[in-house]
């Protein structure tokens, strides 16, 4: 990785130079305001209760140069109603001091595409980067505590339109400010995907996350390989993912697998619509490290699939996970969504491998094109193969379970405008 290291940063110093004479064309301003009320409950709805109010305000400006060449800037906000009151609610003193990180650069990179007349494409500077489905890589943005996820990257491709487009990325997520090539936190990846088929993509991919922040000069790495493909066939949408995982000593990852399937059929019922549809996870642990030791289960990465609303949607691992729903849209502003899901522990803490069967119905509303309402409610029936103690525990992986309840309650009323 060090080779692609440099040379990626010799494509950078190169590319930039050819984009410097661009110029000028247009200018956009867009963004977004989200807001969420979330409120969760166990089975004593007076001492178990979780209420919150979330909101994320995004605001962009995009400049478009001649010779395809964009200039992006994106700043956000993420808060919890109440964090940032302005004033101390007794004294009148004005508490805004206490009130950090309220304004981030979320993206600004610069962007040139068909560079020199062929089809090489350069992306540099804070981005987000979703791969596939977002299966592995995605930009959190799913459900609750929306905080978006960006990378400071560099992210060199190449398109072929109709045939096929391959991308290879560098991003930095920790920075020692020790040497370029040593104490640090890294991704790497390359992407590729096959366009030739209509309506379908192949992908196949590396992953190779290298952690040697705490270990200077001996490196924590954990390598993914995997395969996807994903479209629509004879009205048959599908989205198939599997992925091998393997690691070294400090990571505890010996050979892990993980998959992701899901299949649905719309039925045309102008102007309403119907699909069903059924889905299969698994984070499968294949063995134990070097040392013996429990493998530490299948490393989700930077996830942005949810498969429940109470276990975080990047620590649910080292479990199968069938489920079955339907997607009803009675108007065309209108869509409606049932979903079961049950989760069976791969290695269970307890005999019963049973860990829970949860419930969710969720609905949007779209006012207009760029205002839209939703509203959900999700139930989850605790089984013993979940640790029943505070907090919920599935193999080590924690999430929402106040007093060990056995069931579990989560309603939520959001509402999103994008300009």
């Amino acid at each position: 990785m060090r080779i692609v290291k440099v040379m990626m940063i010799t494509a950078l110093i190169a590319a930039m130079g050819t984009v410097a004479y661009a110029e000028l064309q247009s200018v956009q301003v867009g963004g977004q305001i989200r807001i969420r009320g979330n409120y969760y409950v166990g089975d004593d709805t007076k001492r178990n209760d979780i209420s919150f109010v979330e909101q994320r305000t995004r605001l962009n400006v995009k400049a478009d140069f001649t010779d395809d060449v964009t200039a992006f800037i994106e700043l956000d906000s993420y808060d919890i109603w109440g964090e940032d009151f302005r004033s101390n609610y007794v004294t009148g003193v004005d508490a805004r001091a206490a009130s950090v990180d309220d304004v981030e650069i979320y993206q600004a990179y610069v962007e040139a595409k068909n560079m020199w007349g062929t089809g090489l494409e350069l992306k540099v500077g804070r981005q987000e980067i979703a791969l596939g489905s977002q299966w592995l890589v995605g930009v959190n943005d799913k459900s609750q505590l929306f905080r978006g996820l960006s990378f400071d990257a560099i992210k060199i491709g190449y398109v072929m339109e109709d045939y096929f487009r391959a991308h290879v990325f560098w991003a930095k997520l920790a920075e020692s400010f020790g040497d370029i090539l040593h104490s640090d936190i890294d991704l790497y990846g390359v992407y590729a995907t096959l366009t030739m088929i209509e309506n379908v993509e192949i992908d196949a991919y590396y992953l190779y996350l290298r952690n040697d922040l705490n270990y200077p000069g001996k490196a924590d790495n954990v390598h993914t390989i995997g395969v996807r493909a994903g479209g629509e066939v004879i009205g048959i949408d599908f989205e198939a993912e599997a992925a091998f995982q393997f690691g070294d000593d400090k990571s505890r990852l010996s050979t892990n697998f993980g998959s992701n399937v899901e299949v649905g059929y719309t039925v045309d019922l102008d102007p309403m619509s119907l699909r069903p549809f059924a889905g299969f996870a698994c984070f499968i642990d294949c063995g134990k490290d070097f040392f013996g030791r429990p493998d530490a289960g299948f490393n989700r990465l930077f996830s942005n699939w949810e498969y429940s609303e109470f276990i975080d949607h990047t620590t649910l691992s080292n479990a199968y996970i069938p489920r079955l729903g339907v997607d009803f849209s009675p108007h065309e502003s209108i869509d409606l969504r049932l979903v079961g899901t049950y989760i069976r522990a791969e290695q269970p803490l307890r005999r019963d491998k049973t860990a829970a069967w949860e419930m969710g119905i969720h609905g949007e509303y779209r006012y207009t094109e760029d205002l839209a309402f939703r509203a959900g409610f999700a139930k989850m029936w605790v089984q013993d193969g979940i640790q029943r103690g505070y907090p919920l525990v599935l193999n080590g992986q924690a999430a929402f379970n106040p007093r060990g309840s056995e069931h579990l309650y989560y309603s939520y009323l959001e509402t999103e405008i994008k300009f």
